[in-house]
């Protein structure tokens, strides 16, 4: 048999055993489907949801490339290429709009990140179940609070005769206009957004904890070693994966910055601090009727939420083997 032949021969046997997994796979989902039908069932509604509100949405995506008209409908305005994003990146706005999204971002990830870890890790040492059950309601309440409620409670806490500096008048100090002043935006919004998220975020690391087994703190206790020494050698170790997992889709998302907050907190006097990318979006797609430019805005931003996203995870796949894929 010529060399040609075996290959030919070797190839063809590949083929048929590629082709037999394969049927022996279909074959393994269509009895997994039988067995479990009502699983898959229980399934269908949110595969349902996910595909006509996230994914058909996506075929609208392609106005960016357009000069969308809405007499002739998406696929009858004409391609206009990439100019709607050459005009963003040479617009007044845009490193003011990059500034300020990139700012707000990193500062909450920076400040409100840790913040529920260090409460999971306190809240594990409570012995009293009691108090135990007191804290997480008290920090867990805030979460339920509409975004448009802790607004109105901040306006009315920082306003120049409210609460706040009433407190710094009574200690000989001069009011502050806090949300007018620009440079108080950055800090206001980080701040309350910790003290609204923290309690319900520390529920994931809470269960992490009630993983760890017992008798590694019982043979450390044996060992001499202190409560903040098991802390850091058993209890930090033991989350690393679920801190991992949650700092890649927190930085995924480190750019999309919240609509509502940003908007209702916003006014004439600190815009510009508090101009972000979703803020502008919405004034030049819905108020201006850019929908075209705002499309291409919005797909810009979400484009570098997915880059570092990428980044993110292949840097914490090498460093520590722990990733979304």
């Amino acid at each position: 048999m010529t060399l040609l032949n075996r290959t030919a021969v070797e190839e063809n046997k590949f083929s048929k055993k590629k082709a037999k997994v394969k049927k022996n796979h279909w074959l393994e989902w269509k009895k997994a489907l039988r067995k479990n039908w009502q699983l898959y069932l229980l399934l269908t509604p949110v595969i349902v949801y996910f595909l006509v509100f996230h994914y058909y949405p996506l075929y609208g995506l392609q106005i960016a490339f357009k000069d969308f008209v809405a007499t002739k409908g998406i696929t009858g305005s004409p391609w206009v290429g990439f100019k709607h994003f050459e005009r963003f990146f040479d617009s007044y706005y845009f490193w003011r709009l990059i500034k300020n999204t990139i700012g707000i971002g990193v500062f909450t990830l920076l400040v409100s990140f840790p913040v529920p870890i260090i409460i999971a890790l306190l809240l594990n040492e409570i012995k009293s179940l009691r108090f135990k059950k007191f804290v997480q309601t008290v920090i867990y309440a805030p979460h339920f609070l509409s975004t448009v409620v802790v607004v109105g409670m901040l306006l009315l806490f920082l306003k120049p005769d409210g609460m706040i500096n009433q407190i710094i008048v009574l200690f000989g100090g001069t009011p502050l206009d806090f949300i007018s002043e620009p440079a108080w935006f950055k800090s206001i919004y980080v701040l309350s957004d910790v003290w609204q998220t923290m309690g319900w975020s520390s529920i994931i690391y809470i269960a992490a904890l009630a993983a760890v087994d017992p008798a590694q703190h019982e043979a450390a206790m044996m060992d001499g070693a202190s409560k903040f020494q098991r802390i850091i050698h058993i209890n930090i170790p033991a989350i690393m994966p679920t801190i991992i997992i949650l700092f890649i889709l927190n930085m995924g998302s480190v750019m999309a910055i919240g609509f509502e907050k940003v908007f209702l907190m916003q006014n004439d006097l600190n815009i510009s601090s508090s101009d972000v990318i979703s803020t502008f979006v919405y004034r030049s797609g819905i108020l201006e009727a850019q929908y075209s430019f705002s499309a291409a805005v919005g797909l810009f931003n979400s484009i570098i939420n997915f880059i570092l996203l990428i980044m993110v995870n292949r840097v914490a796949k090498k460093v520590s083997d722990t990733s979304l894929w």
